[in-house]
């Protein structure tokens, strides 16, 4: 468009009230934007002035050059972006601040026109660059922003892989991003925590599979706990400090966690460690949580070590060498029960859990009790394990344990 007399006017009259413009732009962004009033950062709000005073002058040069806006004509709007995600000011709400400024503008336009016949035609023409403006503009700040967030996630996920192996490594941390990220998560030299192994169960589509898998245990919040949870390789590593009612919380957390996880098809099986006093038994912790993943095999969900009994644990690790220390008579009772669907397993497990008490014992299955006397004289008849001892029906729990399940996971 050329550059006529009503034109002239309103792109003098922009840049006679340009300075007012822009404070009345900012201050209508701050206004309307809560993000930006809520910002801790103290260089935010000169950061918006020079962004809104370099956009409006792309304006300016526009329509006095008599072209459309191009992407060139936003230099600084791409570290103003990477700014933005630093201050903790969303896409969502960068981009409706960059609209905001551009009604702002749009409204200094009209006043520039309001007193002049010609100036108020061209304006009808105006609109067009500025919408022009705005959609070139706004493609280049959230273009910009997206492009620091991933920078940032990517800086972030380092930090974290390197914190994560300095803990299992037992190194000393020096302060900087590693210490801040600690935390960030709650997780400072002497927090009681727990640490998660968690792997899937079957292969990965992606490797974006884990990272998003591993957001969810980190987001497994819990009073307040953030934690740290990592892809490692082929698992997610959790560091997750305990909150003051206790291990039961957190790990009831991380049972949902998982089990909505499983409802999305990523099937994971977690090991959760006990409690440990400080970062530096991260190691211990995560051996023992190995060991309570290793526990579920091939089967998704969850096996927390701090619901186990001392004897559950013990028979937890997958060892071929305990199996095979079973005498075959043992093993051909566990075998043959269960294949017919551990009714006499299920009676035995009652009865030790009773006290070998078997009116107990019989009650806790709903059975009568002649019936579970019958059962325990054929446990003992194909086992030859006398049932009053308590020698003996320890033996025969330890074969069920290690030939029939596995202890129960929650999931």
């Amino acid at each position: 468009m050329t550059q006529g007399p009503g034109l002239r006017r309103i792109v003098d009259g922009l840049e006679a009230s340009l300075d007012g413009l822009v404070a009345a732009a900012v201050e209508a962004i701050w206004d309307q934007v809560p993000a930006y009033p809520h910002s801790p950062d103290a260089r935010l709000r000169a950061d918006v002035t020079a962004h809104v005073e370099a956009v409006f002058r792309v304006l300016l040069v526009s329509l006095t050059e008599g072209r459309p806006a191009r992407r060139t004509d936003f230099p600084t709007t791409r570290g103003q972006a990477y700014r933005r995600a630093e201050q903790g000011v969303s896409l969502a709400d960068y981009l409706r601040a960059f609209r905001v400024g551009q009604m702002t503008l749009w409204q200094g336009v009209l006043d520039a026109a309001r007193d002049d016949r010609q100036a108020r035609e061209a304006s009808l023409f105006v609109v067009g660059d500025v919408m022009q403006m705005i959609e070139v503009g706004s493609t280049v700040a959230a273009e910009a922003y997206l492009q620091a967030q991933q920078h940032e996630l990517a800086d972030s996920d380092r930090v974290r892989r390197d914190l994560l192996e300095d803990l299992l490594a037992r190194r000393d941390l020096s302060p900087g991003p590693k210490q801040a990220t600690l935390r960030a998560a709650g997780l400072e030299p002497g927090t009681s925590l727990l640490v998660v192994s968690a792997a899937p169960v079957g292969p990965v589509a992606d490797e974006h599979v884990l990272r998003d898998a591993a957001v969810a245990i980190r987001g497994a919040r819990v009073l307040g706990s953030r934690g740290l949870a990592v892809p490692r390789q082929d698992e997610i590593v959790g560091v997750l400090p305990v909150p003051a009612r206790g291990p039961a919380t957190t790990v009831a957390s991380l049972q949902r966690s998982v089990a909505e996880l499983q409802r999305h098809r990523v099937p994971l099986a977690a090991g959760i460690s006990t409690v440990h006093a400080g970062l530096g038994e991260v190691p211990e912790a995560y051996a023992e949580a190995c060991v309570a993943r290793d526990g579920l095999g091939s089967q998704p969900g969850v096996i927390a070590l701090p619901a186990l009994s001392t004897f559950d644990y013990l028979l937890l690790r997958d060892d071929e060498t305990a199996r095979r220390l079973v005498r075959p008579q043992l093993r051909r009772f566990v075998e043959e029960d269960t294949a017919r669907g551990g009714a006499l397993v299920a009676t035995l497990t009652a009865y030790a859990g009773s006290d070998l008490n078997a009116k107990t014992a019989a009650r806790r299955l709903h059975l009568h009790v002649n019936t579970a006397y019958y059962r325990l004289d054929r446990i003992a008849e194909r086992t030859g394990c006398d049932l009053r001892s308590f020698a003996d029906v320890l033996e025969l729990l330890i074969a069920v344990r290690l030939l029939a399940a596995r202890p129960e996971p929650s999931s």
